[in-house]
């Protein structure tokens, strides 16, 4: 355990993407559990800071301007601006989630008095706490990042769900959407392997029961795959595309209000688990066995039937099938999707 004679302050390093951010507030759940008087902060990259605002037990949210201009120059730039900050307030622990080295370099020169992260970090045998990191069916994310609290004395009994906090001006933006029974899809993923295909969205969208609006979520850059799946449903179908128009958190108080959410292995599918949304996520070339399966109580995973010697080709999704089929994503059957109960 830490003992120290003031509120001990804790740093949780994750500056990778917007899913893993997600993933990692619940560590901030159970840091607090364990420590109400903590002060938490949290290093992210610039971006990504939107998901924590509101959030009742962060102290500070510090941000990392990772793709700033100027280029790898700007980057280490801002490195030893952070530097600067993090290294005055000697921490008394800082929990580092990125496997990279960049954030390896700069948990080690943060001089806390713990210094805590997992052993494929490229400066691991420099920390005062090295966790090992490996994939192993059955364990999610959340548990592989809740390995690291064991050095803080942390064992278990706690939340085992990310959890985010929408205002109450992102439930006031979102309320008019709500007039009626709605679903969720949010299409779109940076990976193509990952992402279901737009002729198999449409299908689904006009096999699901009617009575329900759908709403097609994403970001800016999906608003033009969102349309083209909404010009390709018939009139009679009740389709509002609303990517690029909300925020994060707004996205994240809409999901968590719907009969269901379609998503695929993507950032959308942790904001879901995070509202504890009804859930189905969608996995093509990717498997839940690698650990970012939903968390939702109500929720489920599908994925082809066929036995593909193929599947998994990649933890993190690729930019086009490898053995150009993509069968991972055209053998998922929409009878099954279409299922709402």
């Amino acid at each position: 355990m830490i003992t120290a004679t003031n509120p001990p302050r804790f740093l949780i390093i994750q500056t990778a993407f917007i899913g893993d951010v997600i993933l990692a507030t619940a560590m901030l759940e159970q840091v607090h559990e364990a420590y109400p008087t903590a002060v938490l902060d949290i290093l992210v990259r610039k971006g990504n800071e939107g998901l924590l605002a509101n959030h009742p037990f962060l102290n500070e949210v510090l941000i990392w301007d990772k793709k700033g201009a100027g280029g790898v120059f700007a980057k280490y730039q801002d490195f030893w601006r952070l530097l600067t900050i993090i290294r005055p307030r000697q921490y008394d622990a800082v929990l580092n989630l990125q496997r990279y080295g960049t954030m390896g370099l700069l948990t080690v020169l943060a001089e806390a008095k713990k210094t805590i992260g997992f052993d494929k970090n490229p400066f691991a045998r420099f920390f005062t706490h090295q966790v090992e990191h490996r994939f192993e069916p059955g364990v999610h994310e959340v548990d592989r990042n809740a390995g690291l609290l064991r050095a803080l004395g942390i064992t278990g009994g706690f939340m085992r769900r990310p959890k985010l906090y929408p205002a109450p001006a992102d439930y006031a933006a979102i309320r008019p959407y709500q007039s009626q029974p709605y679903i969720c899809i949010a299409p779109m993923s940076v990976w193509f392997t990952k992402q279901y295909p737009t002729q198999r969205w449409v299908e689904l969208i006009q096999a699901l029961p009617s009575g329900h609006r759908i709403y097609l979520l994403g970001a800016p850059s999906d608003a033009s795959a969102c349309a083209a799946i909404k010009t390709r449903v018939d009139l009679q179908t009740d389709v509002v595309s609303l990517a690029g128009k909300l925020s994060l958190l707004q996205s994240a108080a809409l999901q968590q209000g719907a009969v269901m959410n379609y998503v695929n292995d993507s950032a959308p599918l942790h904001l879901c688990s995070a509202m504890n949304a009804p859930t189905t996520a969608v996995f093509c070339s990717t498997v839940p066995e690698f650990g970012f399966g939903p968390l939702a109580d109500v929720s489920r995973v599908v994925q082809t039937p066929e036995l593909l010697d193929c599947k998994p080709c990649n933890l993190h999704g690729r930019t086009d099938c490898p053995l150009g089929h993509f069968r991972c994503a055209w053998g998922i059957q929409t009878k099954e999707l279409a299922q709402l109960d």
